[in-house]
């Protein structure tokens, strides 16, 4: 499904402008469930990443009858980034449809907020007019970010300061063992963030591997991840950032993870969201396996094997997603087959 999402854009000052095409827009409506989405491949605008949200059959049960349209912020810990937007359904022309068009207002996206409000579009009505042609919805968004001129502070460089502190040892005060590595660090900055560091020391962590444990205490004292974050590494840090609940870490890994998706990894990566309950990495890997050709190159990969173990439930979706929407009857019995 993800493939037939195509975005032509072109940047003028901190305005640009998307077109988000739907080819197949019947198929994708029948595949896509209330709830699911695709993603648009991000653009940037402002200095910041965006994206796109298209739900064909609505995010909610409450508005299963209409298209859902976000806007959504993708930049990792982007704060306070101000823009409006406009999202249009286009005629034959390519000019924007007054009656399928929304404007919102001026808001503010940070990272606990990164998603717009909602856009809504009735399907009946769309799908009774002129502009669903060739079985094609066309979408443009147009961003505007508006920086403010008047700000003169400079930014932050607390976390290199942190960074420093971590690296010296100064005033260290825990002491962490990790598979037979010692870790040094500091009970305030740590505190809150992980559990361990209210008990006594020497801590143990089990469960992780040192390099693992050593990105993570990384992060939570610059509050950045390594420039050239590999995805192995990303999906360990995933994992850790679950078990202390360090959501905006969470958020930079899952990420990296939904952006490098191929047929050696996506089995693993699918275990790891099923288990886990990440569910855009979980979406992601369905609309990579929607394939035929890439589902039977997952079944021949090495992490087949411990997807078809731990999570066999799952197989299900990918199975039952690439069936033809007339055969509704056998996707009914595969989705029974594992309740």
């Amino acid at each position: 499904m993800a493939e037939q999402c195509k975005i032509s854009a072109a940047i003028v000052v901190e305005e640009k402008s998307c077109v988000l095409k739907v080819d197949g827009y019947s198929r994708t409506k029948a595949l896509i469930k209330n709830g699911e989405w695709m993603t648009s491949p991000p653009f940037s605008v402002g200095g910041h990443d965006w994206a796109v949200e298209y739900c064909p059959n609505g995010f909610a049960t409450n508005c299963a009858d209409s298209i859902s349209l976000y806007l959504l912020l993708q930049s990792a810990g982007a704060e306070d980034v101000k823009a409006k937007f406009t999202l249009s359904v286009l005629d034959k022309n390519g000019e924007p449809v007054p009656s399928y068009s929304h404007a919102s207002p001026m808001r503010t996206f940070s990272k606990g907020s990164p998603w717009s409000y909602p856009v809504l579009i009735k399907k009946a009505d769309l799908e009774a007019s002129v502009h669903l042609r060739d079985d094609c919805l066309t979408i443009k968004c147009d961003v505007t970010v508006i920086h403010d001129k008047e700000t003169r502070v400079p930014p932050s460089d607390l976390h290199w300061h942190l960074g420093d502190l971590l690296k010296n040892k100064d005033a260290a005060d825990l002491i962490f063992q990790v598979n037979g590595q010692t870790f040094s660090a500091h009970r305030a900055e740590l505190l809150g963030a992980m559990k361990e560091s209210s008990t006594a020391t020497p801590i143990e962590i089990c469960d992780m591997e040192p390099d693992v444990f050593n990105s993570l205490l990384h992060y939570i004292y610059t509050d950045s991840v390594p420039p050239m974050l590999d995805v192995v590494m990303a999906g360990h840090l995933l994992v850790a950032a679950d078990r202390y609940n360090i959501v905006r870490l969470k958020q930079i890994c899952e990420e990296k993870l939904c952006n490098h998706i191929d047929s050696n990894m996506v089995a693993t990566n699918l275990a790891l969201a099923e288990q886990h309950g990440f569910c855009h990495l979980k979406e992601a890997c369905l609309q990579f396996l929607a394939s035929p050709s890439n589902l039977e190159a997952m079944i021949a990969s090495e992490g087949y094997e411990h997807l078809k173990s731990s999570c066999p439930s799952v197989l299900k979706e990918p199975i039952a997603r690439i069936l033809p929407a007339e055969l509704k009857a056998a996707k009914d019995i595969i989705m029974a087959m594992w309740r």
